[in-house]
């Protein structure tokens, strides 16, 4: 007999496929008002692909569909929803059934919700709060945007040197459910001043009269609450931690920063330099949920420096006219270099802002790197110009002209690539985002001095 229950339909999926089907069986069952169905549609899913199959939905249908979870999984699933889909659902929902899932998310999920969420509504779930998660995302807030304590979490297990490994397990098992992570434990003095650090396995094979602090190690790797989260997530990546104790200016511990949420730090970061590579001003939202004058004033910025700085090549050409006059077979090859020199060039910046964004390359080694560029960009010209050559003189004719365009190609490759390396270390020693030297400024840049040289290497060559 065919088994008509959506949930079996589930079984032997990819993630991708369960998703996809998950998502709109789910929409074609509220369409139907068959909520016992969708119900059971919900039960075998992970909490995260429920979330994406209901920011799926239409706007209309996601507080019905949040409505069909447990409390308890709907507290889970609200975490792992976009910011644009929470505030809609605290706009829909019920003020108590808000203020259940507000008061039982994690501090610093908490603090990243009432970052998007309007000031009059964080004020007034703020104060209908319970007392200790009011102290608590308070204490987050109160911490500038994009550090380590505005995304720290108060929710760890801290220990007492003095303690036997017998009370440090029991005070494990008492608060394992209300702690983020468990595998690493922070040993503290009666001050909260951060002494050592503990793993689970390291406790849970000492004998059980043994104490903390003979068997906890000393030497803690730390943040404190001012550092930068970009900073926090590569040092995490860096030491493979699970997570990252946090301390104030007096080496107190106020809290810890996991994994997880290290990995939502990367991927904002990495959105951010993507977007700053391709001339483009980042934004919170997502492309589809921008308005199309956004996506436009944001981008029309860069586009407005790179269109004034574009005149310069203009300007190069004009005062060259001689040139172009006397040899007119010059001027078919100027998009060719300009364009082979802005590739070159937008490589090698490439390179080097990846490298300085995960300190594989750090501004010491900056002679190092353009010496290296510069060489790599030498043996580019010159597999890119004998070609180039060749071919010139196939079109042309002209011997003369086919050199020019071939020794332009070598000397616009060397120069796109020290400019395409050089440039990024610039910003960064002038305090400035490196990505910023992205790949449309250093293609323009590369433009204008490559039209230079080579008009000025085929005058020297035709003698004209």
């Amino acid at each position: 007999m065919e088994d008509n229950n959506p949930a079996t339909s589930l079984q032997n999926l990819s993630r991708r496929e369960l998703r996809d089907l998950v998502r709109s069986q789910l929409q074609m069952l509220l369409e139907q008002d068959n909520l016992q169905g969708a119900k059971a549609l919900l039960v075998p899913v992970q909490p995260a692909d429920i979330a994406e199959a209901i920011e799926g939905l239409p706007e209309t249908m996601q507080a019905i569909a949040f409505r069909l979870l447990s409390k308890d999984e709907a507290i889970e699933v609200y975490e792992y929803l976009d910011y644009s889909v929470q505030e809609t659902l605290v706009e829909e929902l019920k003020r108590q059934e808000v203020l259940d899932i507000v008061d039982q998310m994690s501090p610093d999920d908490r603090a990243r919700l009432f970052d998007e969420l309007p000031a009059k509504v964080v004020t007034r779930l703020l104060a209908q709060l319970s007392p200790e998660e009011r102290s608590a995302t308070a204490l987050l807030l109160g911490y500038e945007s994009g550090t380590a304590g505005r995304i720290m979490t108060p929710e760890y297990l801290s220990l007492k040197e003095t303690w036997t490994v017998a009370q440090a397990l029991a005070r494990i098992r008492s608060l394992a459910h209300v702690s983020e992570t468990i595998y690493y434990l922070y040993v503290t003095d009666e001050a909260r001043h951060l002494t050592g650090i503990l793993s689970l396995r390291a406790l849970v094979i000492a004998q059980p009269d043994q104490i903390v602090g003979e068997i906890m190690t000393r030497e803690v790797v730390c943040v404190q609450t001012g550092t930068d989260q970009e900073e926090v997530a590569r040092m995490i990546q860096r030491y493979d931690f699970l997570a990252v104790p946090v301390v104030d200016t007096e080496q107190r511990l106020v809290g810890i920063i996991t994994v997880d949420d290290v990995i939502d730090i990367l991927e904002e970061e990495t959105t951010e330099d993507i977007y700053t590579l391709g001339g483009v001003q980042s934004g919170d939202d997502s492309y589809f949920e921008t308005n199309l004058l956004t996506v436009a004033r944001r981008r029309v910025v860069w586009l407005f420096v790179l269109l004034i700085t574009n005149t310069a090549t203009t300007a190069v050409i004009s005062s060259q006219q001689d040139v172009l006059q006397q040899v007119v077979a010059l001027a078919f090859f100027i998009p060719l270099l300009i364009g082979t020199g802005g590739n070159v060039g937008a490589q090698s910046s490439t390179v080097v802002i990846r490298g300085l964004n995960t300190d594989e390359i750090r501004k010491g080694k900056a002679g190092r790197v353009i010496r290296r560029e510069a060489i790599a960009g030498a043996f580019l010209g010159l597999m890119l110009g004998s070609v180039v050559l060749v071919w010139a003189y196939f079109l042309q004719g002209n011997l003369a002209v086919a050199i020019a365009v071939g020794v332009s190609l070598v000397a616009i490759s060397i120069l796109a690539s020290v400019s395409g390396s050089a440039l990024p270390f610039l910003f960064q020693a002038l305090g400035l985002d490196p990505a910023l030297m992205s790949a449309p400024f250093i293609t323009t840049v590369v433009d204008v001095l490559g039209v230079l040289l080579y008009l000025n290497v085929a005058r020297l060559i035709l003698d004209i």
